[in-house]
């Protein structure tokens, strides 16, 4: 009786062992798949988003959740989710709204393996916000224009942000809102320091005066013109070209007097819930075959990373007359707030 009752209970301490060590399993496995997932904010093209998160996930295994919003939108967001963090990483867009996410402790610093295969003004991006981002590729502010709608309306060319304030194009003409688009944010920024402050908003003025429409997102006035449904949009060059590659009849115009640029930018928020795979996806990012991928998709921004694949229509930046943009200032805070109120004031309530 004693044997038959030590061997029920052997029997019992085995079962009861299986089903921890089935717990443990479980549990380990909950923990893994928590670890292996990545909220994904993208300021970038929509289906440059889509390759990125699809490649990605496919390259390390990692589930990702991804939202497609304006730079500023994204910053918005973060800022509104900051006492309860929801995103990891936030990839693309211009950098000043990234700037001023450093600057308010948004996103956290990180210093990745690839730094040494970058471009320098990459890093100088980086090393502005003591490493709480990072550039990831460049492009030209400009505008272009359909050259049917151009024509039936009997418009001249215009080949200067100035030539943008004619009569002749009211109603003509549409950018993007500055408060949500960082396209049209740099767009105000480069013309306070083209013309000066004064001057700048002066021309904004007179500009509003042709705008039909200011959009949310900084590349739908080309997307527009190449429609038919818009003759002129304020953009960065690089989405002019595709438009223009992809078979629309858009002409892609650097202004004459010379013309602000973007670094486009990425970031991990602060207090991300999954750190390890954010930090994964930025090593990753910053790779000449991710950013090679940007071909795939009519992207065509001058890559941060020095082995990457570029187009031969991608805008040649050396022979963009540029201005000596300030990252830093129009990066920081409070001059964005400062010129954002300004606008709103002065400009857009007109």
């Amino acid at each position: 009786m004693k044997n038959c009752f030590t061997r029920e209970m052997e029997e019992l301490m085995k079962l009861l062992l299986k089903f921890a060590v089935a717990g443990a399993l479980v549990a380990g496995s909950t923990v893994a798949q928590a670890a292996d997932k990545l909220t994904f904010y993208c300021s970038a093209q929509e289906d440059w988003c889509q390759l990125m998160t699809k490649e990605f996930s496919a390259a390390t295994g990692i589930k990702v959740n991804m939202t497609r919003k304006s730079s500023g939108e994204t910053f918005a967001q973060i800022k509104a989710e900051s006492s309860n963090p929801k995103g990891d990483i936030w990839w693309g867009g211009t950098g000043d709204p990234h700037l001023q996410a450093a600057e308010e402790g948004l996103t956290m610093a990180y210093k990745s393996s690839m730094r040494s295969e970058l471009q320098d003004w990459a890093l100088r991006q980086a090393e502005s916000a003591n490493d709480k981002t990072i550039g990831i590729y460049s492009g030209a502010l400009g505008y272009g224009y359909n050259e049917d709608l151009l024509k039936k309306n009997n418009l001249s060319v215009p080949a200067c942000w100035k030539d943008l304030l004619k009569p002749e194009y009211k109603g003509h003409v549409q950018m993007a809102n500055p408060n949500s688009s960082g396209t049209a944010y740099t767009t105000l920024a480069t013309m306070v320091q083209l013309f000066g402050e004064d001057q700048g908003f002066e021309f904004m003025r007179g500009l509003n005066k042709n705008i039909n429409q200011y959009t949310k997102s900084g590349s739908a006035p080309i997307k527009s013109a190449a429609k038919g449904e818009n003759t002129i949009g304020i953009v960065f060059m690089h989405d002019a070209v595709k438009q223009a590659v992809s078979g629309f009849p858009i002409k892609v115009v650097a202004p004459c007097e010379g013309t602000g640029y973007e670094i486009g930018s990425m970031s991990i928020i602060e207090g991300a819930r999954n750190p390890d795979s954010a930090k994964k996806f930025y090593d990753w990012a910053l790779s000449a075959a991710a950013q090679s991928l940007a071909l795939q998709v009519k992207a065509y921004q001058v890559p941060s990373n020095n082995g990457s694949k570029t187009s031969p229509s991608a805008p040649d930046l050396s022979s963009i007359k540029l201005i000596d943009y300030d990252f830093k200032k129009y990066g920081s805070s409070s001059e964005r707030k400062r010129l954002l109120k300004k606008w709103d004031t002065e400009v857009y309530a007109q």
